[in-house]
């Protein structure tokens, strides 16, 4: 894309090229539920209980009119924060569709997140509902909440499935069993969300303190999954397979948003399960399998011993971590399916995306080019005035966030006068108009003026089969910093640091950048997305 230079010039082109518009998703919902309304739209596996719940465009419309009547019983109005915490649940859909014909702005809150971050998120949104399930993983998530209820701004604490505390509601109850279309049709008029208001709020990872809320229009999100479903020529034959979190940006958008723009179908289950996954591929024909590298990989591996009939797949798309050759091949030769890659964020969704064009290895080079609505610049790290083949990475676009939530000067203090983001990452550009990012500039090492390629490093580290997981950081924070690598083992004993450097030099690692420094941890410090959080090990090993 090549923008006007003015903001009012490039929200005109904005709306003029598409990738804003005047409809929205609930639209897009109701327009496939009368075009299509028996074609699957969702397709839910409940993995502890063998079973797996579906809904036609038809139902989910219903419910989608159903459950924005019960948030109105419970006095929501428009322009409140709905909080929803669950896993990848069906109720999670219609929740995120009833959310906008209520007017409400939803909070999705990853399941793994407990109290001190819950907190945190709550209180900062002021949410008036909160949905979650009694307990995720042994914690019990919907009494923490209602113990707080005196320190939020919640009203009500809905919990799905199961049975509901006292001082707590049952979902069942209020939203699935009670017919609210017809007794509250008429006082959702006039109340959805508009496309350029605000209607979700995304948490960034935190790796460095208390996350951000990351607050999209219905335009900006729509900017970047369009772009997403461009790039790949989606149609509505589209069987999305989705792997990651539904609370996520790229479960939210990619997963299930792209699927009711194009009519297609979104498949998808509440935990990890490689076979399981397989499983869904071949039932539904899935032709889209999106998750990130050690999940891809999985499931090649649970394909070479229990092969499925997984010939209708076309694309696996992976992003979060850098695409190794390795995994190219694995992939191509298991699945029969070529891999592409994505880099994207928070605040923008999908950036950049390797392209049908390049050939079958390219994504284990690149992390590829803007999508359509997105441009990319990079900067030397030392003077944004300066272009560079290696540096910092800017952004802009329709896909901008309108903000963080309640913190807009630290949003804004991230843009340049003429629109640009500093995305906090190094990239280097991969001659073919796209990047590869390398890591976080705040986590940046040089060797001869040349910036480690930290995150490709890490994967490669990660990829010796005496090693579970491992970071790069240099301890005391300087560019010129030792290379220390940080693992956690795979067994006993851990490798020593010359089997870590001789393992990247046979993956053709420059000699330049082998790690100077090895220390062993039983776990990495992680935020609740799993990034790891390199601040801490800083403070761990500096000395």
């Amino acid at each position: 894309m090549s923008a006007p230079s003015s903001v009012a010039d490039r929200l005109t082109e904005f709306r003029r090229r598409g990738w804003w518009r005047d409809e929205t998703f609930l639209d897009d919902l109701r327009r496939q539920a009368a075009e299509r309304p028996r074609k699957l739209a969702i397709a839910g596996r409940r993995l502890d209980e063998a079973r797996t719940d579906t809904l036609d465009y038809a139902e989910l419309s219903r419910l989608t009119d159903r459950f924005a009547g019960a948030l109105l019983e419970l006095g929501v109005e428009r322009g409140d924060v709905v909080a929803v915490q669950l896993p990848n649940r069906w109720e999670m859909v219609p929740l995120m569709f009833a959310c906008m014909a209520a007017g409400a702005v939803i909070c999705p809150i990853a399941p793994v997140c407990q109290e001190e971050e819950l907190r945190h998120r709550l209180t900062l949104t002021e949410a008036r509902v909160f949905i979650t399930v009694a307990e995720y993983d042994g914690y019990p998530l919907a009494t923490t909440v209602r113990d707080l209820r005196d320190q939020l701004a919640v009203d009500h604490v809905v919990v799905v499935d199961g049975h509901a505390p006292e001082g707590t509601v049952d979902f069942h109850d209020l939203f699935v069993a009670r017919h609210w279309e017809k007794e509250r049709m008429g006082q959702l008029e006039g109340r959805a969300l508009r496309p350029d208001e605000p209607f979700v709020v995304l948490f960034t990872s935190g790796t460095t303190g208390f996350s951000k809320g990351v607050v999209h229009s219905q335009n900006t999100v729509h900017s970047g999954v369009r772009g997403y479903v461009d790039t790949f020529l989606l149609r509505d034959d589209l069987v999305a397979v989705v792997t990651t979190p539904m609370v996520h940006y790229s479960g939210f958008g990619q997963g299930i948003l792209a699927g009711v723009i194009l009519g297609g179908t979104s498949v998808f289950q509440d935990g990890p399960d490689h076979a399981g996954l397989l499983d869904l591929i071949e039932r539904y024909h899935g032709t889209l399998l999106y998750g990130p590298p050690p999940t891809l990989s999985g499931v090649a591996r649970v394909q070479q011993s229990d092969p499925h009939d997984i010939s209708s797949l076309r694309h696996t798309i992976t992003g979060a971590a850098p695409v190794l050759q390795g995994l190219v091949d694995e992939l191509r030769d298991t699945l029969g399916a070529r891999t592409y890659s994505v880099w994207g964020m928070s605040e923008f969704g999908p950036v950049t995306i390797s392209r049908l064009d390049y050939n079958q290895n390219w994504s284990a080079h690149s992390h590829g080019r803007p999508i359509d609505s997105m441009e990319i610049r990079i900067d030397a790290c030392q003077d944004p005035t300066q272009r560079a083949s290696v540096g910092r990475l800017r952004v802009r676009g329709a896909s901008q966030a309108l903000g963080y939530f309640k913190q807009q000067d630290v949003f804004d203090a991230e843009l340049s006068d003429d629109g640009w983001f500093d995305t906090g990452d190094v990239a280097r550009e991969d001659g073919r108009g796209g990047i590869r990012v390398l890591g976080r500039a705040k986590d940046a090492i040089m060797r001869d003026g040349i910036v480690l390629p930290m995150a490709e490093l890490e994967s490669v580290i990660a990829h010796h089969p005496r090693v579970a997981e491992a970071a790069i950081v240099g301890p005391t924070g300087h560019i010129d910093d030792t290379i220390l690598v940080v693992l956690v083992a795979r067994g006993e004993p851990a490798p020593t640091l010359e089997e870590i450097r001789s393992h990247l030099r046979g993956a053709g690692q420059d000699a330049r950048f082998l790690p100077e420094r090895l220390e062993v941890m039983d776990a990495l410090p992680k935020t609740l997305t799993g990034k790891v959080r390199k601040v801490e090990l800083r403070k761990l090993f500096a000395g």
